[in-house]
């Protein structure tokens, strides 16, 4: 794969940790893998997932890129997990997954 401009690197690293979503909500709906549909879904996320963080990798910084595809990750997660599974809405956890989304947008700022 071509390196990327940055513009586009960020837009696959966007996509990166919205796979990385899909797998880590798609692993509640593989019970254990023992379901065929749901585990190949999962699987093709997160193969998808890696090969697109590796794509950006070619451009970004490992630390910025690292870091704001597991924020992604983690805030997409949190947030379907209180939507889809009715996990806690407490403020502190808000609050928490709102420190998490601004630190991924310091690290946009202030990465070249």
């Amino acid at each position: 794969m071509p390196a990327l401009t940055p513009t586009n690197a960020w837009l696959v690293l966007l996509v990166a940790g919205l796979c990385e979503i899909g797998w880590a909500i798609g692993l509640k709906y593989t019970e254990g893998f023992t379901r065929f549909v749901p585990s190949a879904w999962t699987l093709a996320a997160m193969a998808a997932s890696v090969v697109l963080l590796a794509w950006a990798l070619k451009t970004l910084p490992v630390g910025t890129a690292y870091a704001v595809w597991t924020g992604i990750g983690a805030v997409g997660t949190a947030l379907l997990g209180m939507a889809l599974f009715n996990e806690s809405r407490e403020v502190a956890r808000l609050v928490c997954i709102g420190l998490i989304v601004a630190g991924i947008l310091g690290l946009k700022l202030v990465t070249k």
